[in-house]
């Protein structure tokens, strides 16, 4: 989210300002311009601050929306450098230090870099599905029916001993990029789990669609794989990938189910990757 729009082009609630000012009272003279690029949650620049309204209601099977995770991650994260430091949490929203920059274009082998070094973190966290068999209970339970076609069938692949730090919304826009390094934004649906959860979404041609405008090309993909720092998890992912995209493809199903006509094409485009 890092495009800037017109101040009015998403309109302040009253509550929120006062809110906001209550806890930064240096922020009164301050305009207030809309970041757009999101599409769960909305968020203005004020400053050197982002102020992030969560909406509830765009939680999804695959992507929730956890106001209390973003601001435990973003807590333990920030002297890292991966996520953005917590300014503050409020009623339905928190306040953290804006990152300058812009989302994700290029250079898939930063992105693996970024990735691999939060996925050797752990946090008190959900348990997110792992192994081939919950992913799969998992995706069927929020597939619509007539818009898929069968469910891929993948080798027996078990759940973590040890699982790992996920992002969960691994997706362009949410990498903020300033020179060589790469912040991680948006960790309203974090977890602890397998991380070919994250890198799937980063592959994904539905993902990389909505956010970018392109799927990444064979080429990138690959780059992408070859710069991941753990080889078992590469493994993983490719042993999984069929079911690991049949599971994006049913989340974009499920959006453009509910009339998005974006996640229409995206599903499509998930499919045709299979």
């Amino acid at each position: 989210m890092t495009t800037v729009a017109s101040a009015s082009d998403l309109t302040v609630p009253p509550a929120l300002h006062r809110a906001v000012l209550g806890a930064f009272p240096a922020l009164r003279q301050q305009p207030w311009l809309a970041l757009t690029g999101g599409r769960s949650n909305l968020v203005w620049q004020v400053a050197d601050v982002a102020i992030k309204l969560y909406r509830p209601m765009m939680a999804s099977p695959l992507f929730p929306n956890d106001p209390g995770a973003e601001a435990m991650v973003l807590q333990r994260l920030a002297a890292t450098g991966l996520a953005p430091e917590l300014l503050y949490r409020g009623d339905g929203w928190i306040a953290y230090r804006h990152q300058s920059g812009q989302s994700w274009q290029s250079g898939p082998a930063q992105v693996a870099t970024v990735l691999s070094a939060i996925h050797r973190q752990s946090l008190p966290l959900r348990l997110l599905p792992m192994g081939s068999a919950a992913i799969a209970r998992h995706a069927d339970s929020f597939a619509p029916a007539g818009w898929l076609p069968a469910q891929p069938q993948v080798p027996e692949v078990a759940a973590l001993a040890r699982p790992r730090l996920v992002h969960g919304d691994a997706v362009p826009g949410n990498m903020i990029v300033a020179g060589h390094r790469i912040t991680m934004i948006d960790w309203q649906c974090p977890g602890l789990g397998d991380p070919v959860d994250d890198i799937a979404l980063f592959l994904s041609p539905a993902m990389q669609l909505l956010y970018r405008g392109a799927a990444l090309t064979e080429a990138e993909a690959e780059a992408f794989l070859a710069a991941y720092a753990d080889r078992a998890v590469v493994q993983r992912y490719l042993m999984l990938r069929p079911l690991l995209h049949w599971r994006i493809a049913a989340h974009c199903a499920w959006r453009a189910a509910q009339g998005d006509a974006d996640y229409a094409a995206a599903c499509r485009l998930e499919i045709a990757r299979l």
